[in-house]
């Protein structure tokens, strides 16, 4: 197999060294790219940076075009990506299909909100000194954007950093993880296809310690990062005079409300946290990991959990028929091992689970587990629920707000003064109401506080965190 290009202000080109890419599910390659030189990472942060000013001049047309392409091209190759997906991030083919076609509306997105990117008038004569004067509020990019990409939506998260850079016109650089590089390379691949200049994007594979040369770069003043906390807060330190938007992962929780009582209501609530705190083997930033049970309803709702969870099928991430897939590495599998049995020696039940073989790791869930277990107080990345019952709502939000993280929150309730309680309450970034954390759609701003980061994701939150205000002043006018 011939090693895949990356691309270097715009251009296909191959570096120094090979990177090869494996199965998670069987270990077998499934593809190779080479690392980019110091050389070409420079020529791509200088090209990034002369184009600038081309770029913020590019009319909305341009830009949108360009957007419209990519996402029309992911659509007419959407098994052939999800495909590439499955085979090096070991997702369920089903779960990579469902990320092309998220990825398709991002870029749909973005160029939608491209064409109404257009400023605010305000009418300055509300002051007598200010009579005849209008002020034209505009957002102009900040400058070069560095994105770097976690693993775990190979695609669809690198299309977050890219599409919302092109639609303010901004160049990008992207950094995709080391484990999952060959989706990023596809999307330069359709991105080198369109109009835009020379310079406007670059894709480069490198390993995750050279990273630290292109944060540190004052060409590049804006850095859009999605991965870990520790390295995260470790970008903030590095460069706090740069723009840094983070998106750093959670402990996701849901809560069951006391008026969540039906059997429909619980049976749907079970099948939904069973599914979305697994379904990419619970490598989601908002994958639900806690779960708060009001009381009344616990005995009836654990063994609808444990059944739900026990239906999933694991196995072989290109069997149409499976739900959960292996975890990206053994190595993450054994980590996720190991919290587990900690928080079995301090008195955990593992009701379902548990039992890891190679990179797989089951679905797992665990009652009795202490609140300060690494599977409740972390973010355990891997597909381990933990229930707990709780005395009533308020002591439910409580517990989700008991966290370094703050993300998102899921809170079944009928009731609309409950939702607007927990809206008040929960200290997260978003609370999606009759339904689990992981809820997300593509336009809406999502992000979190606390240990979960700082700035939003979101089509028009992106463009708006990747621009700045500048204002024009008219006077003399008659208005």
């Amino acid at each position: 197999m011939e090693p895949a290009a990356f691309f270097v202000a715009s251009r296909p080109a191959h570096g120094e060294g090979e990177l090869t890419v494996h199965h998670p599910y069987d270990g077998r390659p499934v593809g190779r790219t080479t690392l980019a030189t110091p050389d070409q990472v420079d020529a791509a942060v200088a090209a990034a940076a002369g184009v600038a000013a081309q770029a913020a001049a590019l009319p909305a047309h341009a830009r949108a075009a360009a957007l419209d392409h990519v996402s029309r091209r992911l659509a007419e190759r959407a098994d052939e990506v999800a495909a590439l997906i499955t085979a090096e991030n070991g997702k369920p083919v089903k779960w990579a299909r469902a990320e092309v076609g998220r990825a398709v509306s991002t870029f749909r997105w973005a160029a939608e909100e491209t064409r109404r990117f257009s400023g605010d008038l305000q009418r300055l004569d509300t002051d007598p000194t200010a009579t005849g004067r209008i002020a034209l509020v505009r957002r102009v990019p900040k400058g070069p954007v560095l994105g770097i990409a976690p693993f775990n939506f190979p695609l669809n998260l690198v299309a977050h950093k890219v599409a919302p850079a092109i639609a303010v016109g901004a160049p990008i650089i992207v950094k995709p993880a080391p484990a999952t590089p060959l989706s990023a390379l596809l999307l330069g691949e359709l991105l080198a296809e369109t109009d835009l200049p020379a310079g406007m994007f670059s894709v480069l594979p490198l390993p995750n310690d050279r990273a630290a040369e292109l944060v540190s770069d004052p060409r590049l003043p804006v850095v859009s990062f999605t991965g870990s906390g520790p390295v995260g807060a470790a970008i903030r330190r590095q460069v706090p005079e740069k723009h840094v938007t983070l998106e750093l992962g959670g402990n996701a929780a849901a809560v069951l409300c006391a008026d969540w009582t039906s059997d429909d209501d619980l049976d749907v609530a079970a099948r939904r946290i069973a599914t979305f705190a697994n379904y990419q083997a619970g490598q989601s930033c908002i994958a639900v990991q806690r779960v708060y049970v009001h009381h009344t309803v616990y005995a009836d709702f654990l063994p609808r959990l444990v059944a739900a969870v026990r239906a999933l099928r694991t196995g072989d991430p290109t069997s149409e028929s499976t739900d959960v897939g292996p975890m990206v590495s053994e190595d993450a599998a054994r980590r996720v091992e190991t919290w587990v049995a900690e928080a079995v020696a301090a008195g955990a039940t593992v009701e379902v689970g548990g039992d890891r073989d190679g990179a797989t790791y089951p679905p797992t869930v665990l009652t009795g587990v202490p609140a300060d277990a690494k599977v409740v107080a972390e973010e355990v990345f891997g597909p381990v629920l933990v229930v707990a019952p709780v005395a009533d709502d308020q002591a439910a939000f409580a517990a989700v707000n008991d966290s370094a993280y703050g993300l998102q929150a899921g809170v079944f309730t009928h009731r609309l003064d409950v939702a607007f309680s927990a809206a008040r309450t929960l200290d997260v970034g978003g609370v999606i109401v009759g339904d689990v954390p992981s809820y997300r759609a593509d336009q809406m701003p999502y992000g979190g506080v606390k240990g979960s980061g700082v700035g939003r994701e979101g089509l028009r939150s992106a463009m708006d965190d990747y621009t700045e205000p500048r204002v024009m002043v008219l006077t003399g006018l008659a208005l």
